[in-house]
């Protein structure tokens, strides 16, 4: 059987995209914030809930840093990626969940957050970066007072 080389080019850059949204789950839950800069352009921009628009990835960081940089715990689960390809550039859409824990939180140690994210991404010398995400949050349960610091 023959390999179309145009069919796994595509397959293998589906698998990049969906890896580096992976790779933003671990920065977020393993608070390695340098990460950040193999999954961000340098200049890009997100809309992560609530407030204003991040310019940058130096604020991007900051956005995340000050959600999660309290917490004991996160776990950041992402599932039915959708990635659609154009030459060098690509949209991801996926679902997430993420738990939060803050152990000495009052009303509880829990705080759920499920929703999606949708990326616009550009392949670069270095591999495929996001160049804008927004975060949908579609539900939340438990203590909000969690994430609240």
């Amino acid at each position: 059987m023959e390999i179309d080389p145009t069919m796994m080019g595509l397959l293998l850059d589906e698998r990049e995209v969906t890896a580096v949204a992976l790779r933003y789950c671990r920065a977020l839950d393993t608070k390695d914030w340098a990460l950040l800069g193999d999954v961000f352009l340098p200049d890009s921009t997100a809309e992560l809930g609530a407030g204003p628009e991040q310019v940058g990835l130096d604020a991007i960081v900051a956005r995340v840093r000050a959600a999660l940089e309290h917490l004991d715990l996160s776990q950041h689960l992402v599932g039915n990626h959708e990635v659609v390809i154009e030459s060098d550039t690509a949209r991801h859409r996926c679902y997430l969940q993420a738990q939060h824990i803050r152990r000495s939180a009052q009303g509880g140690p829990h705080y759920i957050v499920a929703g999606r994210y949708e990326d616009r991404l550009i392949r670069t010398p270095a591999g495929w970066r996001i160049a804008h995400r927004t975060l949908t949050v579609m539900w939340t349960e438990g203590n909000v007072a969690v994430v609240r610091g």
